[in-house]
């Protein structure tokens, strides 16, 4: 049988079994408690909420912000689907702007001139999402929102750990920012999310808004409640949280092997014939995801490395190419020129701490054999 490299994979740690075992065998130890002070020690945020999903992280960020019918999000159009999605269940709109063409990331200056052109209060927030771990400048977008009086959200689904200017993301000035601990394309045994913020006021909302809106007087009998608004069921489960704790430990460590492996793709890949590696914006770069470009035929690229073995991804196919917001907006596939062409170019490389050597030499290999018959 051959060599066969996924494109994600996840690690159980003897941590991770010790504190799932912890929660069977009927502890007394609130592992979700216990997680949400371990994020707020490891991100060097003030609060911090966990959720049962990274999605409902995001979707409980637009309910602490108070959204309604016809307000509007901008965002990037080069986004995960929920970030569009979870604006949609308010009947809100979102906005799409056009991305970077190096990191990928909303476009800051055609961002800016939206906000310059379209002030108004049903305007409510910007949602960034940070792709492969790697932001913009993120003391130019908080300026922004100071001035068009816009909150922000970051997505940060794939920035685990990664900082700017050396303090972590979720900590750099953000209204809200959301992590997922199983996201996109990136299987994992747990679900969870975060919603973290340094403003007491959203999460208190949030907190209250995660268990249906449900109160209780401090000294009352349990089973008496009330409800004082319309909430939902966000939260995680002990198991997840216990699992999740052993993942934030070592995060870290798990960052700069990624990193390892990176700098290597990079090292091998760069001079290879139709393939483009990543152009780090700043050696802060946490290499969640390695995206590189292949300029011909990148889906048959893609297919010919799975015969040999390789698994790839691709993150993400515009948003403007998806039928419910083409239809409902009547978007044109050159609406965003940028992300139109990055979209047809683009995939990323399998890419995670538990990659031997073995591993990654394999991967290169083989893109090294499929350059190759281009022609």
């Amino acid at each position: 049988m051959g060599r066969n490299v996924v494109f994600c994979k996840y690690e159980s740690s003897r941590e991770a079994h010790s504190n799932v075992s912890d929660v069977l065998d009927g502890e007394e130890l609130n592992q979700v408690a216990e997680l949400e002070s371990d994020f707020i020690d490891y991100i060097g945020c003030d609060y911090a909420l966990a959720t049962s999903h990274g999605t409902s992280a995001l979707h409980l960020a637009m309910l602490a912000l108070d959204l309604k019918r016809g307000d509007k999000i901008v965002c990037s159009v080069n986004a995960h689907p929920k970030v569009p999605e979870v604006v949609r269940h308010f009947d809100a709109e979102p906005i799409f702007i056009d991305i970077d063409a190096q990191s990928y990331n909303i476009n800051l200056d055609k961002l800016e001139s939206y906000l310059e052109d379209n002030q108004s209060k049903k305007l409510k927030a910007v949602i960034v999402t940070h792709v492969a771990g790697q932001t913009c400048d993120l003391d130019r977008l908080y300026n922004m929102a100071k001035i068009y009086n816009v909150k922000i959200v970051e997505d940060a689904s794939e920035a685990l750990g990664a900082t700017y200017n050396g303090v972590k993301i979720g900590a750099t000035g953000a209204d809200i920012t959301c992590f997922n601990f199983s996201s996109h394309l990136k299987n994992d045994v747990c679900n969870g999310g975060m919603i973290v913020s340094n403003e007491e006021s959203i999460i208190d909302r949030a907190k209250l808004l995660s268990s249906h809106a449900m109160t209780r007087e401090e000294n009352a009998l349990e089973y008496i409640y009330d409800v004082v608004d319309i909430g939902y069921d966000y939260s995680m489960s002990q198991l997840d949280a216990a699992y999740i704790r052993a993942q934030i430990k070592e995060q870290d460590s798990n960052l700069a092997r990624v990193k390892e492996i990176a700098a290597t793709y990079t090292k091998e890949l760069s001079s290879v014939a139709h393939v483009t590696t990543p152009e780090a914006i700043s050696d802060e770069h946490p290499y969640s995801l390695y995206i590189i470009k292949v300029d011909k035929n990148r889906d048959s690229f893609a297919l010919e490395l799975k015969k040999e073995g390789v698994e790839v991804g691709l993150h993400y196919i515009p948003l403007h190419f998806l039928s419910y917001y083409k239809t409902k907006y009547n978007l044109k596939i050159n609406n965003f020129p940028t992300a139109l062409t990055t979209y047809q170019q683009v995939m990323s490389l399998p890419i995670y701490a538990g990659m031997c050597d073995k591993d990654v030499a394999f991967v290169i290999n083989k893109i090294k054999s499929v350059s190759s018959t281009r022609v």
